[in-house]
């Protein structure tokens, strides 16, 4: 079970569904069996307690859970959803729009926290090293939980012991998030000091860890710079990034960038030479990822983007973002930066010669043709007829040479999902040398110049002048023309990746880039160019000056206004009144 997270683990969710609330997350043992001491001096039951802690990467989902971290599944500018209802509605919308009786974040993440608590003060192994092994595994996840606690709601009751129900930490008051983003770098250190499997891909390790606090201390660095105007904090934060990173670059495991952008997402956990699927595991950039094995685990990703059901579609904003292949945005490229279809003969939508001269992840993350509404649609050698709400569809996660029926039905999809690999983590260097004033040619070179190669990208001229010299009026965060191209290089490489997108929209301090209202984002709610289509073909479908308008229905358009309380989820109300039962306060977010 350690090897593998296919998460034969299932019964582990659902035995965590009951709890929703921080109190009754927190008033019992998990069981009799591991309330005793006994029980933690045994290495295969502290694995076991480590293996729980795998559920926490959701990658693609399981089975036909709506529920993973790829596509459609976070709100950002990349891509378009109409509001009707289910599940689309929270991506058009913000996440919340009003207090709820409970935050799911607060909910799981405090039963996360006491199975990690659960491992950190009780594991009693006699092998001094192996037993700091597992309380370091634990102490990551922990580390995972607080980041996520911290970011979705700010300051948060800091537990670090099993609580009973006499405990006061119980009711404890809110830590300032600085206080345990500082506790968070704490657990990430000793995680990566004593972790003793160096790199593991399906595993726990310390290359893994690093790849975890890269993230974690990008974040906090943005946010101490960007939100709280902390020069010195932020500083501090990006010298982890950097400090993270180069263990990575560094490790024996000897990471490098694979040939093929798609390897990373397409790729199964055993090669199929019949089907030419590769395997992961000969796959040299990955560095920590979630596998599904066909038969035993699937997931529903990939049949999501190739059923007939509307998607969510990229954006005008995200399609242009892309740089053509002389290294030029559009304001300044030599290419031709139309971007007209070519209407076929038989009423198709033809986008290939516009992909042709951009960027080739573009290529590689959205189809060759358009499909929207129900007289414009496009197939797949594997998909049924597709439609998207902005007219690009997404092909991304999906193998083309996966057997079609497979790729068309709900949970026996097989493509295993990367949680952290080595272009994700150039990407956080580049952006924290960068902020440190340090960034080199050197740098640039080492990590940036192999994606840009990988995309076809003419790198001739590619050094930090040039970047500097890029001056794209397109740059609308108010930041230099380098960090600006650092900015562009990750929203090119993470595309649909995760929550990236939002989350870097926050900690940016950007997240009125999402304000629908404001005519300066209109790009973010259009999307393909139908200027040429008919009446016929653009039934059922709206569009704005010959774009698609992908957040319009029959009934209008929802706005999306931002207010600065959006940068925090609120608390749920019930936890709020058991303290006020209690006579004490458990103050709410700003604005909620």
């Amino acid at each position: 079970m350690k090897k593998y997270i296919i998460l034969g683990l299932v019964g582990c969710c659902a035995s965590l569904a009951g709890c929703d609330d921080f109190l009754d997350d927190n008033r019992y043992p998990l069981d009799k069996q591991t309330d005793n001491p006994a029980y933690w001096t045994s290495k295969v039951n502290v694995q076991t307690q480590i293996n729980n802690l795998y559920t926490n990467f959701t990658g693609y989902g399981s089975g036909g859970s709506w529920s993973n971290n790829y596509w459609y599944r976070s709100l950002s500018d990349d891509q378009c959803s109409q509001i009707s209802s289910g599940a689309n509605v929270s991506f058009a919308i913000w996440t919340y729009q009003f207090a709820p009786a409970a935050n799911s974040v607060w909910d799981a993440s405090y039963v996360q926290i006491r199975r990690c608590n659960y491992i950190i003060n009780n594991s009693n192994l006699a092998d001094a090293k192996e037993n700091n092994n597992c309380i370091a595994q634990g102490r990551l996840i922990r580390a995972m939980q607080y980041y996520d606690l911290v970011r979705n709601l700010g300051d948060v009751p800091l537990v670090t012991e099993v609580l009973n129900t006499d405990s006061p930490e119980l009711y404890g008051e809110r830590v300032n998030r600085n206080t345990v983003m500082d506790f968070v770098l704490e657990d990430l250190d000793f995680a990566i000091s004593n972790m003793t499997t160096q790199s593991g891909l399906v595993e726990f390790s310390v290359d893994m860890a690093n790849a975890m606090k890269s993230e974690i201390c990008l974040y906090e660095a943005a946010y101490a710079k960007y939100h709280q105007n902390d020069e010195q904090r932020a500083k501090k934060f990006y010298g982890e990034v950097v400090k993270a990173c180069n263990a990575i670059m560094s490790s024996n495991q000897n990471y490098r960038i694979t040939e093929n952008y798609l390897d990373n997402y397409t790729s199964y956990l055993e090669a199929d030479g019949v089907l030419g699927i590769p395997s992961i595991k000969s796959n040299p950039e990955l560095i920590f990822c979630r596998a599904y094995k066909t038969g035993t685990l699937g997931h529903s990703t990939a049949s999501y983007l190739s059923t007939e059901s509307k998607i969510l579609g990229m954006t005008k904003d995200a399609f242009d973002s892309y740089l053509f292949k002389d290294g030029k945005p559009k304001a300044s490229t030599s290419y031709n930066t139309s971007d007209l279809p070519t209407v076929t003969e038989d009423g198709k939508f033809d986008i290939s010669a516009l992909l042709a001269v951009r960027d080739d992840r573009l290529a590689q993350t959205i189809d060759p043709q358009l499909a929207f509404g129900t007289k414009v649609t496009f197939s797949r050698p594997n998909s049924n007829f597709l439609q998207s709400t902005t007219g690009y569809t997404i092909k991304k996660y999906v193998n083309p040479n996966s057997p079609a029926q497979q790729t068309i039905t709900n949970g026996s999809n097989g493509e295993c999902a990367p949680i952290y690999w080595l272009a994700y983590t150039y990407c956080d260097y580049l952006e924290a040398r960068a902020e440190l004033g340090e960034l080199t040619d050197n740098d640039i070179n080492k990590c940036m110049k192999p994606l840009w190669e990988r995309a076809k990208i003419d790198t001739q001229n590619l050094s930090k002048a040039y970047l500097e010299a890029m001056g794209d009026p397109a740059n609308n965060m108010g930041v230099s023309s380098l960090l600006w191209e650092i900015r562009r290089l990750r929203r090119s490489e993470l595309m649909f990746d995760c929550n990236h997108r939002y989350w870097d929209l926050i900690r940016w301090h950007k997240l009125d880039l999402l304000d629908s209202t404001n005519p300066k984002n209109v790009n973010i709610i259009l999307g393909a160019n139908v200027s040429g289509a008919t009446a016929e073909q653009l039934q059922n479908v709206y569009t704005d000056n010959g774009y698609i308008n992908g957040a319009r229905t029959a009934n209008g358009t929802e706005t999306r206004v931002f207010t600065e309380r959006e940068y925090l989820q609120p608390l749920g109300t019930t936890i709020i009144n058991l303290y006020n039962d209690k006579g004490l306060e458990l103050p709410q977010n700003p604005g909620w």
